[in-house]
């Protein structure tokens, strides 16, 4: 066998594994050790370098960035467990009761606080469908809508800071967290904004598609409406704010304000009496599940990195994007084009491990010379730009993510056919939302 196929063979035997359905992390690493035998038969490798494996192993554990992952899930989980996501919902419905659509315009803010404190699409969509759709459908919401707000609001998560999905990309991509923080923010509210406007449109042109609450369900003292928006409301948006805040002042590192938004979380639940033994325990299942995950991603592909590179791949990888017809726009165009096709089969973190890596060399080199600016900050725009990427794939029918999720959580009255058609006109938002960065980048990179 030539050496020089060992690397894409490698590369495609691995995608080959994931695609069949065999667990990601289990692919690389069985993928990494065969081709790491056949790299030692042919000559191209020595076996001497798998003993770097278990420094690198301790150096994944040891990231003091990556730390922040646990404490942002555990954050975002706690609201939805203890049941303060639900009494957002209710409070800012009242809120916006009187207006067409404002039922709606409740889901997207809620979803989209939601998303980016659990920064898991998987795990937003499921519990916005399971706490929106039933009270959107009760009081006269299209299918359509209800599930394209719910399933559009649920992937924000990949674009709002605090989100994991950041904390992960910048990691990968080797840059400040804080930096793609405050990149990812004006797209983030971007989206969230244009989201919201959509709904407000198809309540001014379609009012029977969204309508105002009933007088029963809005009938509520103003006083008490207010103690509410105190009460409920302003105590999760200050945490919010006070997290993102620290990160963006440098007072904190993510993993502080991670943890800090982490006890911020059980204090509102404690505040509000839901800090009970139950939502306590399914928090941290969910936890521990979701960062055992994480942790076995990030040892198979650290395992796959190690023999990719020894064969080779790596300047494979950078010779054939950095070679591609057209410069900086052929690259642009291939990585988008990878990015949105495996997000309809993996998940984002076994992309973030696997093809960011990849890609950010070519990245590097191509990108800062179209920009006028440090390498740096064009890979901020290039990893708000993946995010923003994927958010679209997990929308796009048949295989969406965020789809199948909502399928399955959605009443048995809602057809697969009404989920898909209603997450169409938030696909276009996306769309625009991307070529908008694209063609105005100092919206990700105005204050780096």
């Amino acid at each position: 066998m030539s050496p020089e196929l060992l690397a894409p063979l490698m590369f495609a035997g691995a995608l080959l594994l994931i695609f069949s359905g065999y667990p990601v992390a289990f692919s690389l690493g069985g993928t990494a050790l065969i081709f790491a035998g056949i790299g030692v038969e042919v000559g191209t490798m020595s076996w001497s370098l798998l003993q770097a494996m278990p420094s690198r192993i301790f150096g994944v554990m040891s990231n003091f960035i990556l730390l922040a992952v646990p404490f942002f899930i555990f954050m975002g989980t706690m609201l939805e467990k203890s049941g303060l996501a639900e009494d957002l919902l209710t409070t800012i419905g009242q809120l916006f009761g009187t207006v067409r659509g404002g039922l709606a315009v409740a889901v997207v803010f809620v979803g989209a606080l939601l998303a980016a404190a659990t920064g898991v699409v998987g795990a937003s969509v499921v519990a916005m469908g399971l706490i929106s759709m039933p009270v959107m459908l009760k009081y006269g919401y299209s299918k359509e809508l209800s599930a394209g707000v719910i399933t559009a609001s649920g992937t924000l998560g990949q674009i709002i800071p605090p989100s994991i999905v950041l904390i992960v990309l910048a990691d990968q991509l080797g840059i400040s967290v804080g930096d793609l923080f405050i990149g990812a923010l004006v797209p983030g509210i971007l989206l969230a904004g244009l989201y919201g406007l959509y709904a407000a449109g198809v309540a001014v042109f379609d009012p029977e598609s969204a309508p105002a609450l009933p007088e029963k369900a809005r009938d509520i003292a103003l006083s008490h409406l207010l103690r509410r928006v105190l009460l409920v409301m302003l105590p999760p948006l200050l945490l919010i704010v006070l997290v993102l805040g620290s990160i963006f002042k440098g007072i904190a590192t993510p993993t502080e304000a991670g943890a800090l938004g982490a006890v911020g979380a059980i204090a509102l639940a404690g505040v509000n009496g839901r800090l009970s033994l139950d939502a306590m325990r399914d928090t941290m299942d969910e936890t521990m599940k979701l960062t055992s995950m994480v942790m076995f991603l990030l040892v198979g592909s650290t395992a796959f990195s190690l023999v990719f590179r020894g064969l080779g791949g790596d300047f494979w990888i950078e010779d054939l994007l950095t070679n591609l017809p057209g410069g900086v726009i052929g690259f642009l165009i291939v990585a988008n084009l990878a990015v949105f096709i495996l997000g309809f089969f993996i998940d984002f973190f076994e992309i973030a491990f696997i093809i960011i890596p990849l890609l950010k060399v070519p990245a590097a080199e191509l990108l800062p010379p179209e920009f006028g600016a440090t390498a740096s900050a064009a890979l901020v725009w290039f990893g708000v730009m993946v995010g923003m990427n994927l958010q679209t794939s997990f929308l796009t029918p048949p295989f969406g993510f965020a789809l199948f999720y909502l399928r399955g959580v959605a009443p048995d009255e809602v057809d697969t056919t009404e989920i898909y058609r209603g997450a169409v006109p938030f696909i276009a938002i996306q769309v625009i939302g991307l070529v908008l960065i694209m063609i105005y980048p100092e919206m990700v990179t105005w204050a780096l």
